[in-house]
């Protein structure tokens, strides 16, 4: 096998407006695509510089909106991340201190689960 990375992960969500303005406005992604192909939207976004992309789709067969659980991001500054989080209304648990590092989880307007971890 010559697999190199993970280019996408696709998160189901009921409307991709709304999603937008969740990961692009107040999770700060890029939006990298965002246009029709056909009688569907191809939306796709990442953190800024991140080599793997979040496609937000809708109406993806075999799929259900909230179905994703354990979506892994990494910041920085996780205190501040989870106040901004609380003060947009997200309801978040943590951060934790664990053995592996620091940890918070909150759930998309779907109710796909994030866990947002401390890098290093």
């Amino acid at each position: 096998m010559n697999i190199t990375q993970v280019a996408l992960v696709t998160v189901p969500v009921s409307d991709q407006d709304v999603a937008k303005d969740f990961y692009a406005g107040l999770l700060g992604f890029t939006v990298l695509e965002d246009r029709s192909m056909g009688p569907m939207r191809w939306l796709q976004v990442a953190p800024e510089g991140a080599q793997t992309g979040v496609v937000l789709a809708a109406h993806l067969p075999g799929t259900t909106p909230g179905d994703v659980q354990g979506l892994m991001l990494t910041t920085s500054d996780i205190d501040t991340d989870c106040a901004r989080l609380r003060e947009a209304g997200v309801a978040v648990e943590g951060p934790q201190d664990l053995p592996w590092g620091r940890q918070a989880t909150f759930a998309d307007p779907d109710g796909n689960g994030i866990v947002l971890a401390s890098a290093g």
